[in-house]
């Protein structure tokens, strides 16, 4: 079997094989996470998102900042209620639980840089079918000290 690969977007690649067209997996979700992520300001978040949209993609983006410590449940709070409010998850206990679980995940990979220092930077959430996708990229330090961290998780749920 041969396949063709082209990007049909920003970052999202798709492979066609024989005429048929497979759908992004986990690393184009996870791409689009990292894109919401690191955007800029809102207007860039809105057209990411919009983008995103037109290929099946449900996006959010939300800020945050403050003692990581302290906010590791206030993180993982506000990824889930901006991941509703967004329209990428449903009010369902496993979609809300996947949500949840890949942002721990994201900031148990940042953890080691971040304990005992402040944390601020951008939450990104991506979802296609039943893939879901958090990462989190933050400056973490002290002052104007800071080093950069970026965390990634998946989790996967019925569509």
């Amino acid at each position: 079997m041969s396949y063709n690969v082209f990007t049909s977007g920003p970052g999202v690649m798709a492979l066609m094989e024989v005429g048929r067209m497979f759908s992004p997996g986990s690393r184009q979700v996870a791409r689009a996470a990292l894109t919401m992520a690191l955007s800029e300001d809102r207007e860039q978040e809105r057209e990411l998102k919009s983008r995103f949209a037109r290929e099946g993609f449900k996006t959010a983006a939300v800020d945050y900042g403050g003692d990581f410590i302290s906010s590791v449940n206030k993180i993982t709070e506000r990824a889930v209620v901006a991941a509703k409010r967004e329209g990428v998850i449903r009010e369902v206990h496993a979609e809300e639980g996947a949500v949840a679980g890949a942002t721990r995940e994201a900031l148990s990979q940042i953890m080691p840089k971040a304990i005992g220092l402040n944390v601020g930077g951008k939450i990104g959430i991506a979802r296609y079918q039943d893939h879901i996708s958090v990462a989190v990229f933050f400056g973490v330090g002290l002052l104007h000290l800071d080093e950069v961290a970026v965390g990634l998780g998946h989790r996967a749920v019925s569509s």
